[in-house]
């Protein structure tokens, strides 16, 4: 018998339910539309006036931020072409921590700027190649506008340059308050090599009541839960960190004791309590004023431990315990028992306090230096709280950021618009069609100090032209003035808002290939999604025909 040939065409030959879109409208316009539709849900969302967006995500957690990392890592994007978008913005949260809305925002801008390209007949190659050419030129022009450095990062006057900007986008208004609590917290963990700064080093502790204004900054590290002992203070104290929890010992593998009267019940359940005794006397005698456990403590453990006067701390999160390990230099130990001299850690001052109605347990270094700092963040509501905490976040990894490069940019779009000037006047001098994609580059640029002056309330065509005419006559440091005085723009350097030239340049290289690739897509085929149908049909009566 002769075998069957199938109709030809690509559907044919894959399985049933494989869906395929091919061509400029079936796949690359609907990409860009995709895009999109993403790129305007962050883009008001740009600047110190962005909006928030209320966001409840699938567990039904309620976010209400401004922060364009949030909003993409809580929003389920289904779209490939959209999740591309997500991927670029995530790695930029990763790398730098700031200016993920700028990488969204911008790559959408190219996308659509393509658009406008392909619609006229020019070939996706011929956009592609244009781009590329005008991300070469424009970070080889941008290394050139730089207009100050930071010298010293010990310094806090140098390092508010830098993240007074940052917090702004945020937290505009919260700006200074805040910058002050990341500068002091920054300035007791630097190292002697400011390349070494680890941004780990500074904590955020949220405690819900009072005002932002009673935020304040800890030498060590701070718990949001009080000692589990009696005693609640010590000073100049020896501390033991055990990973493991504190009771009695209990045997590996599952064991059967036969106790044939009361007596050897009895003596059973005292050696158990001589020999946890026993250990916690050892602890007492060695020195040892505070000990910290990543696990349970045994009721009879804790009486032990009350006993012989030690202040007992619960840390449920290992890396928390990590951190502790360092600010105290104690090495964790998986078992309990007696730690080594070298194991135990020391601690000037641990102690309950209470901020708010919640009891604190502060781990204090009373020392010059320290390796952590707490920031403990006050606020009236838990959404307000966490937006808190995204814009310290963002103003320590500005100075992260900084302690690896520290040229920096003219902020407020001052920097955008000059390398917009710029590449058109590379757009001009070059022939072929390269110089409509870099023309179409340069356009995409004005994205952001356009979104800036729409989201002030300012008139976008007149501030932008008013940025453009100030450039031209050599003024390069202009940007726009959110607050709508002198004419919507104002001295960046005067004024003290930069950007970081690491940062930016991070992000038009995430924001451009994440463009060429969605551009670089022709064909999409897509499998059928594994499992039965979503939506269970409704199922009619038992007598009825239909």
């Amino acid at each position: 018998m002769a075998l069957k040939i199938p109709k030809s065409g690509l559907t044919t030959m894959l399985k049933d339910g494989y869906k395929h879109s091919q061509g400029l409208e079936e796949a690359v316009y609907r990409n860009i539309a995709a895009t999109k539709e993403l790129t305007e849900i962050t883009r008001t969302s740009l600047g110190p006036n962005g909006r928030n967006k209320m966001v409840i995500n699938h567990l039904e957690k309620l976010f209400v931020t401004s922060d364009a990392a949030t909003i993409m890592r809580e929003l389920e994007v289904v779209h490939p072409a959209a999740k591309l978008l997500v991927m670029a913005s995530q790695q930029q949260e990763a790398e730098m921590g700031d200016s993920t809305n700028f990488v969204v925002v911008f790559a959408g801008q190219l996308l659509q700027e393509a658009e406008y390209l392909l619609r006229m007949g020019l070939h996706a190659a011929e956009v592609i190649e244009g781009y590329r050419f005008a991300l070469k030129k424009a970070l080889a022009l941008a290394a050139d506008l730089t207009i100050d450095t930071i010298t010293d990062l010990h310094d806090p006057a140098q390092l508010r340059k830098v993240v007074v900007s940052s917090i702004a986008a945020k937290q505009y208004g919260y700006e200074d308050l805040l910058s002050d609590l990341v500068i002091k917290a920054a300035t007791e963990v630097m190292p002697k090599n400011t390349k070494n700064f680890n941004v780990d080093a500074i904590r955020v502790v949220k405690i819900l009541g009072a005002s932002i204004y009673d935020s304040q900054v800890v030498k060590g590290m701070v718990f949001a839960r009080s000692p589990d002992s009696t005693l609640q203070k010590a000073t100049k104290a020896k501390v033991a960190i055990f990973m493991s929890g504190i009771d009695v010992a209990l045997t590996e593998t599952k064991g059967t004791v036969l106790i044939k009267n009361a007596n050897e019940m009895l003596d059973f359940s005292k050696g158990e309590e001589k020999n946890l005794e026993a250990a916690i006397k050892q602890l007492a005698d060695a020195g040892v004023k505070v000990v910290v456990s990543g696990s349970g403590i045994g009721e009879l453990a804790l009486h032990f431990l009350n006993r012989y006067n030690m202040v007992v701390v619960k840390v449920l999160s290992k890396f928390d315990i990590r951190r502790l390990c360092r600010v105290t230099g104690a090495t964790a130990l998986t078992r309990f028992g007696v730690p080594m001299p070298e194991e135990m850690g020391y601690c000037d001052v641990v102690e309950a306090v209470e901020i708010g109605s919640d009891r604190c347990t502060v781990f204090r270094q009373d020392s010059e230096t320290t390796k952590t700092a707490t920031i403990v963040l006050r606020g009236g509501t838990q959404n307000s709280i966490d937006d808190l905490e995204r814009a310290v976040d963002d103003g320590v990894n500005v100075i992260k950021a900084v302690s690896k490069d520290n040229r920096l940019l003219a902020g407020a779009g001052a920097f955008e618009i000059e390398l917009a000037r710029l590449l058109h006047n590379v757009a001009e001098s070059t022939p072929g069609l390269n110089q409509y994609a870099i023309q179409k580059f340069a356009d995409a640029l004005e994205v952001i100090p356009r979104t800036l002056a729409e989201n002030a309330g300012l008139d976008s065509t007149e501030v932008i032209s008013k940025l453009y005419a100030s450039h031209q006559s050599g003024d390069k440091e202009t940007g726009i003035n959110i607050e709508s005085e002198n004419n919507g723009i104002l001295n960046t350097k005067e004024k003290q808002i930069f950007d970081i030239f690491s940062v930016k340049e991070f992000a038009i290289k995430q924001a451009t290939n994440t463009a060429l690739t969605i551009l670089s897509v022709d064909q999409i085929i897509m499998s059928k999604a594994a499992g039965g149908p979503k939506v269970p049909k409704q199922q009619g009566n038992w007598d009825e025909d239909d």
